[in-house]
């Protein structure tokens, strides 16, 4: 990953961590797609471990932000790389939200224990959060239909 200091869209946007019309019925069953893709990707060493970070966040709060968008992340000792997982779910599933809406748009960091992680974590939050701000981006995330169309969109 670039330096943060000159950390972009590009830099973590990776297309095999990137699922379109994903077909799951609970958040539990996003939180295992993404972990899974996310372990193959080498961005973690531990699919159970890094499901437990997930766990233990959402314990705090709710990670939906609103807007059928939810943000899980997980900080761990398993994570091997910083970097981003995208699902695009085929419906809304249940899921804790700040409007009580639930998630369609699921972008879940990988936050690893140290405090760079930490620091990467809250840029990559930011650099999202601006995107996912602009409802054009949301509805054409929402839309997309493989990797090449999610990433067009956060570049739009």
């Amino acid at each position: 990953m670039a330096d943060t200091a000159t950390l972009t869209l590009n830099d973590v946007l990776d297309r095999n961590t990137i699922l379109t019309d994903v077909k799951v019925e609970t958040k539990e069953d996003v939180f295992r797609t993404l972990a899974e893709r996310l372990f193959e990707q080498g961005y973690v060493s531990s699919v159970d471990d890094f499901l437990d970070a997930l766990h233990k966040r959402e314990e705090e709060g709710a990670t939906g932000i609103g807007n059928h968008i939810a943000i899980p992340h997980g900080r761990s000792e398993t994570v091997t790389r910083n970097g981003v997982a995208i699902a695009i779910l085929d419906h809304e599933i249940e899921w804790e939200s700040l409007d009580d809406t639930g998630a369609k748009l699921v972008v879940m960091f990988t936050v690893g224990a140290s405090g760079d992680g930490a620091n990467d974590h809250l840029k990559l939050l930011s650099m999202f959060a601006r995107k996912m701000a602009q409802q054009q981006v949301v509805d054409a995330l929402l839309k997309a239909k493989d990797a090449d169309e999610v990433i067009a969109a956060f570049q739009d």
